[in-house]
């Protein structure tokens, strides 16, 4: 007998919401992030353009985003643009910029994914280098979820660490001047995390850092907040095809040594 492939689909989403929910009887992480890597060569693999790579990765980060929220993580990070993607081919860059001012409000708008689950959009980086129509749309995406308590989606773009904690230290030394506490003991660990980005952003500590295609570096994404506690996971899967056979074991991982953690 030959299942319908209808029923079959039906059957498969079944299961994965029936997996999810066994999985939220364990800890679950309250911070994740994604170095969504892997659009390009995943594009070149199947024969295509790198922009229909990185419009595949979209759709991933929507399938993922939605687990997350399934699973009860109330903060997604990703890493969507660097600030030296700048340098890749004038083309590229364009398709990336028309995607992005696209899909951000698409997510954003009523009845959206983000809407649906009350996700709070923040896009943290070195915004004024962006084109100005990307700049409003990003406002406008923003806008559109302010009200929104639940969750957050921090994107990333254009970003890199060194930029972000050097602004962090910048903050620091201005708030001191500002009171007219100008000393060195003014610039501590707390006081540089409590004006990083994502800090602001009211995101908590980042539990788990995910990164795609096989690459083993974190890249300028996150280095500050990848601290002692958090689980640093490199897999061989490019993004468009992460999923939740990827996913699952890293969840399951997080909660072995939380409960391993707690036994001590």
């Amino acid at each position: 007998m030959t299942w319908p492939q209808s029923f079959l689909a039906f059957l498969k989403a079944q299961l994965a919401l029936l997996l999810l929910r066994v999985l939220t009887a364990g800890p679950i992480p309250r911070h994740v992030a994604f170095e969504m890597d892997g659009n390009r060569r995943f594009a070149r693999r199947t024969g295509r353009r790198a922009v229909e790579g990185h419009s595949d990765g979209f759709h991933t980060l929507k399938q993922i985003l939605e687990i997350c929220m399934r699973l009860g993580i109330r903060c997604v990070t990703v890493y969507a643009f660097a600030i030296e993607n700048f340098n890749r081919p004038p083309e590229e860059v364009d398709a990336l910029m028309k995607l992005g001012e696209e899909r951000l409000v698409e997510i954003a708008q009523n009845g959206a994914l983000l809407s649906q689950h009350g996700i709070r959009l923040n896009v943290l980086g070195q915004r004024e280098l962006l084109p100005s129509h990307v700049q409003a749309a990003i406002e406008k995406a923003e806008g559109m979820t302010r009200q929104n308590t639940k969750s957050i989606l921090n994107v990333c773009a254009p970003y890199a660490s060194r930029h972000e904690i050097t602004l962090a230290v910048q903050s620091v030394v201005q708030q001191a001047l500002d009171k007219e506490e100008v000393d060195s003991s003014s610039i501590t660990e707390q006081s540089i995390d409590e004006n990083l980005m994502t800090t602001l952003g009211g995101s908590p500590p980042l539990d788990i850092f995910v990164r795609t295609s096989g690459v083993k570096r974190l890249s300028g994404f996150l280095q500050w907040q990848c601290c002692e506690n958090t689980q640093i996971h490199m897999v061989d899967t490019y993004w468009p095809d992460f999923g939740l056979r990827d996913f699952v074991p890293i969840i399951l991982d997080y909660q072995q040594k939380m409960w391993a953690r707690s036994k001590v």
